[in-house]
Order: C-alpha cells, then sequence, then structure tokens
C-alpha cells in the first residue's frame, strides 16, 4: 500500500500540539533571595503552565502592593487535594517562595500557611535546593 507523502505531512500538521513555553527556576528566581510575604489574597489564577497567586502586602510604610506568587502547575494542586474552594478570597496568608531575579514584585512560592496553623506545599515537586 502506498501513502501519499502530502497526506502524511498534513496530518502530522493538524495533530501536532502547541508547545507551551516553561523556564527553569533558576531563570526567573533567584535561591539566593527568599522572601516571606504575608498578605490577603486577592485573586487566584488556575492557568498552565503554572497557577499564581495575586496578593496584597503592606510594605514598611503601610502602602498596599501587589504581589504574584506562582505555585505549581494547577493539575499538581488538584492531585495534593487543592480545589479552587481551598484559598478563599480575602484570606490572609504567609508565603514562603523566593524573589524574581528581575526584582519585579514576583516570586515562586513554596509554602503558605494561614492564620490557624496550617501549611500547605505550593511549590513544584523539586526540592528548591536543588533547582
Amino acid at each position: 500500500m502506498r501513502i501519499d507523502l502530502s497526506i502524511v505531512v498534513v496530518a502530522l500538521g493538524l495533530s501536532a500540539s502547541p508547545a507551551q513555553a516553561h523556564h527553569a527556576f533558576a531563570a526567573e528566581f533567584d535561591i539566593n533571595s527568599p522572601v516571606k510575604l504575608r498578605g490577603t489574597l486577592t485573586k487566584m489564577e488556575w492557568v498552565n503552565p503554572h497557577a499564581w497567586l495575586h496578593i496584597e502586602v503592606k510594605d514598611e510604610e503601610g502602602k498596599t502592593v501587589a504581589w504574584m506568587i506562582e505555585t505549581a502547575a494547577p493539575n499538581a494542586l488538584l492531585r495534593r487535594g487543592y480545589t479552587k474552594n481551598s484559598l478563599p478570597i480575602g484570606v490572609e496568608i504567609l508565603v514562603e517562595g523566593f524573589r524574581a531575579r528581575d526584582g519585579s514584585n514576583r516570586a515562586n512560592g513554596a509554602t503558605i500557611s494561614f492564620a490557624d496553623g496550617r501549611t500547605l506545599f505550593v511549590g513544584s515537586g523539586a526540592d528548591a535546593s536543588t533547582r
């Protein structure tokens, strides 16, 4: 049986899914710049390849500053038992993670803690020290 090469090329082209860019931790975040941010959750984005927490943090002068916290992928969070209701808007949390290399108000989150003492792991599966 003979297969027309043009049919194969078209089939491969139609079946290919767009590749999503993914970064290495060290390309965007600095392991030598740990941060602890206490703030109020204003938004949670369940998007790939990483979910994002948006929090408002008071700086040293009492001014509110918006921060974005990258977490693990939504699927990883779901496998850990998180749901969209696990982090209600308006809850105060303490985020521990690593600041963005560019100095922006972004960080890669490792853990979040609640006022009642609960702690949730929101980082990727790898230990930050091995990134």
